[in-house]
């Protein structure tokens, strides 16, 4: 497939498009509260920071977004726990404060929902980390969401990240792509995502029933969902894994 991939900032007019290119993500994915508040400010505040891609008949196919951060700086300087929500937050905080960044995180990388399976993915990880050399960064650090793990939801997440296959790459494809890219594997960040909601939310999210304490599985969940019925609510505690891109 021939692709071409542009930044928002080169072509401002593409952000609608953009912006309403389906994806597979689950719908409790989008309900995380730092999600919400930060990541639709990527495309308005960071637009260098969204890559799109274009097929042969103008159709916007995949994208990926990514922050500047500062990581070498007192009270950092390791990969944070939290992740995925922590880095937005250090990002934007950053933004709003005039710290100068060091290091580019990926936050999201995706694929309209029918072209999965094709190689897109790993050639926008591939512009990602061209797109971040060309602005003057020299490493790339993605909080990557194992793409097989939902069908472990109770493997632990320590073990799986280092799962490898006799030729020594990850076992888990999506940990493969950014191996094959050059990437490492860092850390495990326990806590990078974080849904919380109603009992009714959560069955309106996943159609499940969510009338039981205890752990839930849900399509597309790494782990399972705590469900507490008497306290009314259920949370949701992602982990993902650090990886890290020299540039």
């Amino acid at each position: 497939m021939e692709l071409k991939v542009s930044s928002l900032a080169e072509r401002p007019d593409m952000y609608e498009r953009v912006n309403a290119m389906a994806s597979s993500w689950p719908e409790f994915v989008s309900q995380d509260a730092v999600a919400d508040s930060h990541f639709g400010r990527i495309a308005t505040e960071l637009p260098q920071h969204v890559l799109f891609a274009e097929d042969e008949r103008g159709e916007v196919v995949a994208q990926a977004h990514s922050v500047p951060f500062a990581l070498d700086v007192e009270g950092r300087r390791e990969l944070p726990a939290r992740g995925w929500d922590q880095v937005l937050l250090w990002a934007f905080a950053d933004l709003r404060r005039g710290v100068r960044p060091d290091t580019v995180s990926a936050i999201s990388i995706a694929v309209t929902p029918g072209l999965q399976g094709r190689g897109l993915s790993g050639r926008m990880l591939s512009a990602m980390r061209d797109s971040a050399r060309a602005l003057g960064f020299h490493e790339v650090v993605a909080p990557v969401r194992p793409n097989a793990k939902h069908l472990e939801p109770h493997t632990p997440i320590e073990e799986y990240a280092h799962r490898v296959r006799p030729d020594g790459l990850p076992h888990d494809p999506w940990l493969r792509v950014h191996a094959r890219a050059g990437a490492t594997v860092e850390s495990v960040a326990p806590a990078s995502m974080t849904v919380s909601g109603s009992l009714e939310q959560w069955r309106r999210w996943t159609g499940l029933a969510f009338d039981r304490a205890g752990d839930i599985e849900v399509p597309g969940a790494l782990v399972p969902v705590r469900c507490e019925p008497e306290r009314g609510y259920a949370v949701y505690v992602e982990p993902n894994v650090w990886m890290r891109h020299t540039l």
